[in-house]
């Protein structure tokens, strides 16, 4: 009874992004004065879709945390609702990766129900992720100041969002197999606590691939996802603050040696210090971020009624600055409290979760999750450094739409396991 209660409160939930993504896309209509048939015949076929990956879900036999979906597909829609508005051109492209995701979600959720197995292939998880960063570094295109992409033919791929859950899978077996060693075989130096070598290398391999990622890349935004990722995943197996100190002063010494060393790094940070030195030129896309914040206000000009297309590629890195200035402080905020309740969730999920792998594994899918929205938020917000990362689920591009849902299948499974055992 339990159970089928759940799925009536999914299946409620799921209809409400679809109604939004409707409203959304029929308000834009109204501003531009067209209307689209195919567009509107596309954003109802989605508001079917999310409804029946829940059905699908419950005829193969998967029950899991049933926020993870809803919550997932009111950020699609919004990020629809803003593709159509920001680049018309490209709705129908970003409606495919949608469906796409939702596809990978629900592979994910499948195949993840022996999760607990995966661990026996650690080595493997990690040689992938590191072939798919490789590659990316001998063979990876320039596209927006970052060489971490991959052309073949028509397709453009972003590798680094499918190694970081490999990477991430890595971590999780290796840390669990080791988490004594992680809390106990130790040595102080001063008030902080260092531990075993064997123990700490691959923490330090991760840090010399992030350095790398800065220098050959250009790629902040991946270099800290992956190392603050690994680090959090090592606090979370060991419960040693220390650990944070130590990786945070790694990072930050890496990165300004890579700073001093490498030209072509140092435009990003000087930008983010002082944008008003070039408000034209290298400092335009955060100028034009911060006026467009600025302007929004309260309650937003209104959908369709502000100029966020004076940000240049504002449908991928800055789309937050687009919700920010047509719905304002409340439509941001909402934005915000959607993601702080889908991260709550994920950590609650690792809570609960049985095994020590499960725990870390959902721990550091979580503090991913976390980490890329704190990122790219804090990025147009002049926060931090601008990093190119992409926001979740609603910003344009297919690779991070999949890898998303990929990683959000995952986290549903995880959630499955956990209540079984339970």
């Amino acid at each position: 009874m339990e159970i089928m209660a759940k799925h009536g409160a999914e299946v409620k939930l799921l209809v409400l992004p679809g109604l939004m993504l409707l409203a959304g896309i029929g308000a834009v209509s109204l501003a531009i004065g067209k209307i689209d048939s195919l567009v509107l015949g596309i954003a109802a076929a989605l508001a079917v879709s999310f409804v029946a990956v829940h059905y699908l879900l419950m005829w193969i036999g998967r029950h899991g945390d049933p926020f993870l979906l809803p919550i997932a597909s009111v950020l699609a829609a919004i990020g629809l609702i803003f593709v159509f508005r920001l680049k018309p051109e490209l709705f129908i492209m970003q409606a495919l990766w949608v469906w796409s995701g939702l596809i990978a979600f629900i592979l994910a959720a499948a195949v993840g129900k022996r999760v607990e197995s995966w661990a026996d292939y650690k080595y493997i998880w990690g040689a992938v992720g590191l072939i798919l960063l490789l590659v990316t570094a001998l063979f990876g295109v320039e596209i927006g100041g970052n060489k971490n992409w991959l052309i073949i033919g028509p397709i453009h791929l972003q590798p680094s969002e499918f190694a970081k859950l490999f990477i991430v899978l890595f971590f999780a077996a290796y840390l669990s197999e080791r988490r004594e060693l992680l809390a106990y075989d130790t040595k102080k130096i001063g008030p902080l606590v260092v531990p075993h070598q064997r123990v700490l290398a691959p923490l330090l391999a991760v840090w010399g691939i992030a350095m790398l990622m800065l220098a050959i890349e250009r790629d902040l935004g991946a270099a800290f996802l992956f190392f603050g990722t690994a680090l959090l995943m090592l606090y979370m197996a060991s419960g040693r603050y220390s650990y944070l100190i130590w990786g945070g002063g790694m990072f930050s010494m890496g990165a300004f040696a890579v700073y001093a060393l490498y030209p072509h790094v140092r435009p990003r940070i000087d930008t983010w210090l002082n944008p008003w030195a070039d408000p034209n030129g290298a400092a335009f896309q955060v100028v034009q971020s911060l006026f467009a914040l600025g302007s929004g206000g309260v309650l937003g000009s209104g959908l369709g009624y502000g100029f966020p297309n004076l940000i240049p590629e504002v449908h991928t890195d800055f789309i937050f600055s687009a919700i920010g200035e047509e719905m304002g402080l409340l439509g941001s905020g909402a934005v915000l409290l959607l993601y702080i309740t889908l991260v709550y969730r994920v950590f609650r999920i690792a809570l609960v979760a049985k095994t020590v792998f499960n725990v870390i594994l959902a721990g550091g899918l979580a503090a991913l999750l976390g980490l890329q929205i704190l990122v790219i938020v804090g990025g147009v917000t002049k926060f931090m450094p601008l990093t190119g990362v992409t926001l979740p689920f609603v910003s344009y591009g297919g690779s991070s739409m999949v890898g998303t849902f990929v990683l959000l299948g995952l986290v549903f499974a995880l959630s499955e396991v956990g209540a079984s055992d339970g």
